[in-house]
């Protein structure tokens, strides 16, 4: 009822023209929007998390509406840059996506490139020399394609009875069993990858067929070499997808990916993205100590000159946004509106 009536509302003010009113005003000037992108889907990727994947003619859709709108996008660092000198465009907008998955280089990475859109990629880096699925979503993924059956016991992957797969929870719980064994254990990613294996036997799914389309798999080295090339802007996202909450631990993570990706791309990655948007206030000193420039959140909202630059928000777009709400916040107009700024501070499904 209430989302309804914000999309009514939306529509009467774009009607009415306030959505070109803000995006021509001095306050949207002032400031930059960051827009935050995870996954593009292969398949059907985006029916199985929403909050998570767009379908390819979605993401077409919202580039349409950058160049409809007149939109300045801009090369995040530039773009951060010129914020500071007050000096931004009209409109400004930059484009970021996390992880670094394969569907990006598949999928997002030609469309960006067709539409001359400037990209930031956070990468981690782990299963980028590592070519296997990412062990916990994988196995989400798998449960949710045989939702609505019955998943028996199977004493040797540690789930000792029968579970429903017709519900989210469900399912849950059963990735949460296989993930904490595999903590408990202390299971290399080869290992984790065997369980995936035999979950999918259990499951009656071809694992191999599923594992040679590269769902949910990251780009490898190369790939990762060729979009940098080409120029996208690759910046860090730690190295096993994790913040710990010890400096030591932590400081090893923005190491290890940024050593992994001058290796890859021949600079040095001085902008960071929060895992999941999983910050702690201790994070901001250990980032400054690594020499990182920017950090950012999960939390919405337009970034202004005097923002902390370790907790910059964006915009995150997934398949529960309409076009309207995509398009309030091009103009500004959706982060004057927005119910909810802060993004969940807990990990739900923990990776590698």
């Amino acid at each position: 009822m209430l989302r309804n009536a914000k999309l009514a509302a939306l529509s009467f003010l774009r009607s009415a023209g306030a959505f070109e009113a803000v995006a021509n005003s001095k306050w949207r000037r002032d400031r930059l929007l960051i827009l935050c992108y995870h996954g593009t889907s292969l398949e059907d990727e985006h029916q199985w998390r929403p909050a998570l994947y767009l379908a390819p003619q979605v993401l077409e859709q919202r580039l349409q509406s950058l160049r409809a709108t007149r939109c300045s996008v801009l090369p995040l660092g530039e773009a951060l840059q010129r914020l500071q000198a007050r000096d931004l465009p009209p409109r400004s907008v930059a484009v970021t996506f996390d992880d670094g998955a394969y569907d990006f280089y598949r999928q997002a990475y030609p469309l960006l490139k067709s539409y001359g859109i400037p990209v930031t990629v956070y990468q981690t880096t782990y299963y980028t020399d590592n070519p296997m699925p990412v062990f916990n979503l994988i196995c989400s993924y798998m449960l949710w394609k045989r939702r609505g059956d019955q998943l028996g016991p199977i004493p040797e992957l540690g789930l000792t009875q029968a579970m429903d797969l017709s519900t989210q929870l469900g399912r849950h719980k059963i990735v949460r069993i296989l993930v904490e064994r595999s903590e408990r254990e202390n299971l290399s990613g080869r290992e984790k990858n065997e369980i995936a294996r035999r979950l999918a036997g259990a499951l009656g799914i071809d694992y191999a067929a599923l594992t040679i389309k590269r769902i949910l798999q990251l780009m490898n080295a190369q790939e990762v070499a060729e979009i940098a090339k080409e120029g996208v802007d690759v910046q860090l996202h730690t190295h096993r997808h994790r913040t710990p909450d010890d400096e030591a631990l932590f400081r090893r993570e923005i190491a290890d990916n940024r050593g992994r990706i001058q290796s890859l791309v021949g600079h040095s990655a001085r902008h960071f993205c929060y895992p999941s948007g999983v910050y702690r206030q201790e994070f901001v000193s250990w980032l400054e100590k690594e020499g990182v420039l920017s950090a950012t959140t999960c939390d919405a909202g337009l970034v202004k000159r005097g923002d902390n630059p370790f907790l910059l928000s964006r915009f995150v777009d997934t398949t529960g946004r309409t076009q309207l709400e995509f398009e309030s916040w091009l103009s500004g107009l959706g982060a004057l509106i927005a119910f909810r700024r802060a993004a969940t501070q807990s990990y739900t499904l923990p990776e590698d």
